[in-house]
């Protein structure tokens, strides 16, 4: 039996697909239908690994927790990690399979023909395996509910699209457009992204939802009065502006959880002092959501950095997760952050790299897959050395440290040969420098605790972790609350029947349609 569905579109980027999507996948869950979210395609730095070994999206990690799901690779099929402005690793079921320019993945003049690995057009040989992939999910569960990208209306890359219009229409999907109305200008994004579309994707489109409103309803109810009678869909909610969502995003410098320890009612800090955590935004940065379950804890403030002097009253430097770790490299010694952490150093105050951040403490590195810059020197702040491999780890590790239990997840091309110093995790530490390539460990409650404490004791901070502090507790509060976005102001009814029964038919044609 094949389980319903729903494409989540955006009028923009950011314009909330995630978090309805996660909403809806809560929404449903607890009404007792088996669902699962998918992307046939995502763009992103921040991925995670699956039990199998497979990398995808956080954010469809995220939704998949949303859905208590395990998640899998056939939720988003496709990956693209940027490398630079023009070219993205692409990961293919978990996997990466090459190296492409945006020309060779989307197609276009002077490339080669569609439909050649690893050539122009790329993206369209990749429809069918996406297609399967959904529909595999469709028979497994009551309803799978998708997430697309940017907006269906990229007219210019319609032809090749494989997720928005393009699996809504092969999959028959109903279309649910979001747009953020907090930005301005909301009535025109639905009106218009509508009449962009040919009269068979405009078929699809039931109606909108609006995101991150401020006010009295009453006052939005005239104009969406005016756009149904403008295109003939009606709008299935309005979801207030909700401060502190925090979720795993595509990419961004926002830290999901800092939000709401700010915005929300939180015990003030168990000891005397906070504590300040400054993390250094380096090119490429990749899961930057390692430091989410920092920000979580009462008394520790978290901030993006990028100038040395911000360095200064920082009690904890985070070196991140990047996907250029030379071009990182040489970002942090361009701007004198290399100096200062290596002042940092020598003074016996704390560092702590993750990933990408561990491979340039360490000595040298030496890189024919990432950069093809060859050998490069590194911090020297850890006796490690790094050797870039072809062939990607991708592990979910279990292991202790500090006297506690930690979980995490790699991805990494560098393979790390530690020379001494301590055993951290995979990595090591020296003094108060620490490094490794495990991300999430900070999300094990009790190792965190531990990390703190040391960072209190050596930063002189009379800091004292909460004892009670549950990330997971927390992140499950925050689905729970997505959920309640759903269910409270969305016409639910409505929508588990676009679910159920696809779009409604009759929908009129909005002009001009697709050019």
């Amino acid at each position: 039996m094949r389980g319903g569905g729903l494409l989540v579109a955006g009028t923009t980027s950011d314009a909330g697909k995630s978090v309805v999507t996660a909403g809806i996948c809560r929404w449903l869950v607890r009404k007792g239908l088996k669902v699962a979210p998918f992307k046939g395609q995502n763009m992103s730095l921040n991925s995670f690994v699956t039990r199998e070994g497979a990398e995808i999206g956080r954010a469809q990690a995220m939704q998949a927790q949303a859905a208590r799901v395990e998640p899998t690779a056939l939720m988003n099929p496709v990956l693209l990690k940027p490398g630079s402005d023009r070219s993205s690793q692409v990961v293919l079921m978990g996997k990466p399979v090459g190296e492409l320019s945006a020309r060779g993945f989307f197609g276009g003049p002077g490339g080669s023909s569609p439909g050649k690995a690893l050539h122009g057009g790329r993206q369209q040989e990749l429809f069918e395996p996406v297609l399967a992939c959904l529909e595999e999910l469709r028979s497994t569960y009551d309803a799978v509910i998708c997430e697309g990208a940017g907006s269906p209306a990229e007219i210019n890359l319609r032809r090749t699209d494989i997720v928005n219009m393009g699996i809504a229409r092969a999959a028959r999907l109903p279309v649910v457009v979001v747009g953020d109305i907090d930005r301005g200008g909301v009535f025109a994004q639905f009106f218009g992204t509508t009449a962009l579309l040919a009269p068979e994707d405009q078929e699809l489109i039931a109606g909108y939802l609006v995101n991150k409103f401020r006010g009295d309803v009453a006052l939005l109810e005239p104009g969406l009065d005016m756009l149904q009678g403008l295109t003939g869909r009606r709008t299935f909610g309005v979801l207030p502006y909700a401060h502190g969502l925090g979720i795993d995003e595509e990419d961004g410098l926002r830290v999901s959880l800092r939000g709401a320890v700010r915005e929300s009612v939180v015990a003030p800090p168990v000891g005397e002092d906070v504590l300040r955590v400054a993390v250094c935004a380096v090119p490429l940065m990749s899961n930057f959501t390692d430091v989410d379950a920092l920000a979580a804890e009462p008394g520790v403030v978290v901030r993006f950095v990028d100038r040395a002097e911000e360095l200064v009253d920082a009690d904890l430097v985070v070196v991140p997760g990047t996907r250029g770790t030379v071009k990182a490299l040489a970002w942090l010694r361009e701007r004198g952050l290399a100096d200062a952490l290596a002042r940092r150093a020598a003074e016996g105050r704390p560092v702590l790299g993750v990933c990408g951040g561990f491979q340039v403490l360490g000595e040298h590195i030496e890189d024919e897959v990432e950069s093809r810059a060859g050998a490069v020197d590194g911090l020297g702040l850890l006796p490690v050395r790094v050797r870039f491999a072809r062939e990607k780890t991708l592990a979910r590790p279990v292991g202790s440290a500090l006297g506690e239990r930690v979980e995490g997840y790699e991805i990494h091309h560098g393979v790390a040969e530690v020379r001494g110093g301590e055993p951290f995790l995979d990595g090591c530490r020296v003094g108060s420098v620490w490094g490794t390539h495990w991300h999430g460990s900070l999300e094990s409650d009790g190792f965190r605790r531990a990390f703190l404490r040391e960072v209190a004791s050596a930063a002189g901070r009379r800091f004292v972790p909460a004892p009670d502090t549950s990330f997971g507790t927390l992140r499950e509060e925050q689905l729970d609350r997505l959920g309640d976005l759903i269910e409270e102001h969305a016409d639910t009814d409505a929508l588990l029947r676009l679910i159920e029964e696809g779009a409604p038919s009759g929908l009129p044609f909005v002009p001009p349609g697709a050019p």
